[in-house]
């Protein structure tokens, strides 16, 4: 069944964001960001396929976000948020094109990063005699700025760490753990991160060119948007729902690589490897290939 233009700006619409439901109004989806997709879905200039028994339209994305999507449209209100929950929401708001919220989202996160830093808590030398210990675990520390480069740092455990502008560059960090680590603008050139995991945490604008990530595990919104991956081995590599938007993929190997739902958007792939890869509901708008 498909929808004829919407009557008026008060009609109102029912809406299936990934499973869950919404009511709202044209005029909600239309007005406070007139360039969205979604003010140009109900323009009435578009007919949208509504399912047969319920007259609902269908959107393929995370339900559980797109209540701070209406509540912005409806009243300009951006929740207090944790800075991954800050993040999941951005993806949202870029892919609905609400440059409004995104621009609202991206003063917040840079607020909580102006809070949260501070100088390292511990120097090179103290990692350098913490990793002689059989178990090392740097949980929840600031290594922020640290030159780490050249360090066995294998199955070392950075959880929760802010490793912000940390040098990890020639390091051996196969299975460490980065879940949930603050790493923006790190480098990790040539280190050989075989196996590590690095669930959620946040690469923005680190650097990784030739670095070895095969078979690592990258899932759950992690954020790559901008890295710098040139000729990073990341074969086998689980990159679902990752955001590569701008990242630089010249030469990088993602042979195999699960990258179903990723975000590639602008993204150049001609030199990228590809072979084998998984792209099943992958955002390559604007993608080079």
């Amino acid at each position: 069944m498909e929808s004829p233009p919407e009557s008026s700006s008060s009609s109102p619409v029912l809406l299936n964001i990934g499973g869950k439901r919404y009511a709202t109004t044209v005029e909600t989806l239309t007005q406070r960001e007139p360039s969205s997709m979604l003010a140009a879905m109900f323009s009435g200039r578009h007919t949208l396929p509504r399912h047969p028994d319920t007259g609902m339209v269908f959107v393929d994305r995370d339900g559980k976000h797109f209540r701070h999507v209406l509540n912005w449209l409806r009243d300009g209100a951006v929740p207090d948020m944790s800075e991954s929950e800050y993040q999941q929401l951005l993806r949202e708001a870029e892919y609905y094109q609400l440059l409004g919220l995104a621009d609202c989202i991206n003063d917040r996160l840079g607020w909580k990063n102006d809070e949260n830093f501070s100088e390292a808590e511990l120097t090179r030398k103290d990692v350098i005699k913490c990793i002689q210990a059989p178990r090392v675990r740097f949980r929840g520390v600031n290594l922020s700025g640290l030159d780490l480069s050249k360090l066995d740092l294998s199955e070392v455990d950075f959880s929760y760490a802010c490793i912000k502008n940390a040098n990890f560059s020639s390091a051996y960090l196969r299975k460490a753990k980065f879940r949930l680590t603050e790493a923006t603008c790190s480098s990790f050139q040539s280190a050989n991160l075989h196996e590590c995991e690095l669930i959620g945490a946040n690469l923005e604008g680190s650097v990784l060119d030739k670095a070895n990530l095969q078979s690592a595990n990258l899932q759950v919104q992690l954020d790559f948007q901008g890295a710098n991956l040139m000729g990073a081995n990341l074969s086998g590599a689980n990159l679902e729902g990752a955001n590569l938007k701008g990242a630089k993929l010249a030469g990088t190997n993602l042979e195999c690589a699960n990258l179903q739902r990723a975000y590639l958007r602008e993204v150049d792939l001609r030199e990228t490897h590809l072979t084998g890869a998984k792209l099943g509901g992958a955002n390559l708008l604007g993608a080079i290939r």
